[in-house]
């Protein structure tokens, strides 16, 4: 981290001063977050698998005990159906004259056909419950796996937090209170570069006569400019605020 060496009699370099230490601190933070990299992505992504798999699991179990009860119920329906059968059988054999015979014989067909269609349906959620049963077990498996592999890249996220914590933690409030000696019109446009640039500078220095953030070069007086510390310039090409650091911020940077 950046330290300032005096106060600045100058505001306007003061104010380069307080830009520079705050992006020092800032990319600071930036490293020990790449340190985690994708890690903590892939733990929630790996959390909202496991959660999909397990609504799938108990979508799947509750599937499976409809279907289980349906072919109780068939069961049932059948059993009643023989029943029905077997009285109506009994029947015909005391009816009065053919129409009753004729009716009674209808409602056996009928009974009969309950019984097939039962059967059929009863065959039928077997073989549904069979499959549900192998989607059952591959995505059990996979729930298993999932399970493990959140588990190891917990331990390795924990891990590298715990090695990174204190030192974050001690760099954020150096961040919160360095941002309290910028002006809020330079913040919202500190936040504004660091938001939309990939390696989050938003202040950078001049290297080898080319802006720290683009790299295009800096025309001579502009770089002479920069090294005066008396105006805020910024790079025609990215936008991002170059400043000189004061020596001894420079050879820390």
């Amino acid at each position: 981290m950046a330290k300032k060496t005096k106060t600045a009699e100058n505001p306007i370099e003061e104010k380069l001063n307080n830009l520079w230490e705050l992006q020092q601190i800032d990319s600071s933070i930036d490293r020990i977050r790449t340190v985690r990299g994708e890690l903590p992505l892939e733990v929630q992504d790996l959390e909202d698998e496991i959660e999909g798999l397990e609504t799938r699991l108990n979508k799947i179990k509750d599937e499976k005990s409809e279907l289980e009860q349906e072919i109780t119920d068939r069961k049932n329906m059948i059993k009643d159906a023989k029943e029905a059968v077997k009285k109506y059988t009994e029947q015909q054999k005391n009816v009065r004259n053919n129409r009753e015979f004729d009716s009674i014989s209808k409602e056996i067909e009928f009974q009969e056909l309950e019984i097939q269609l039962s059967e059929k349906k009863i065959n039928e959620a077997k073989a549904k419950i069979e499959h549900k049963a192998e989607v059952l077990d591959s995505t059990q498996e996979r729930f298993e796996e999932r399970k493990k592999d959140l588990e190891l890249k917990q331990k390795e996220l924990s891990e590298i937090e715990a090695e990174t914590q204190k030192d974050e933690e001690k760099l954020t409030k150096a961040s919160t209170k360095a941002r309290k000696n910028i002006d809020e019109r330079l913040l919202v446009a500190y936040d504004r570069l660091r938001t939309n640039s990939r390696n989050g500078l938003a202040v950078v220095r001049v290297v080898r006569d080319s802006c720290g953030g683009c790299f295009n070069k800096i025309p001579p007086q502009k770089q002479i400019d920069i090294k005066a510390r008396k105006a805020l310039i910024i790079c025609e090409h990215c936008g991002k605020m170059i400043v000189e650091p004061e020596a001894e911020e420079v050879a820390e940077a």
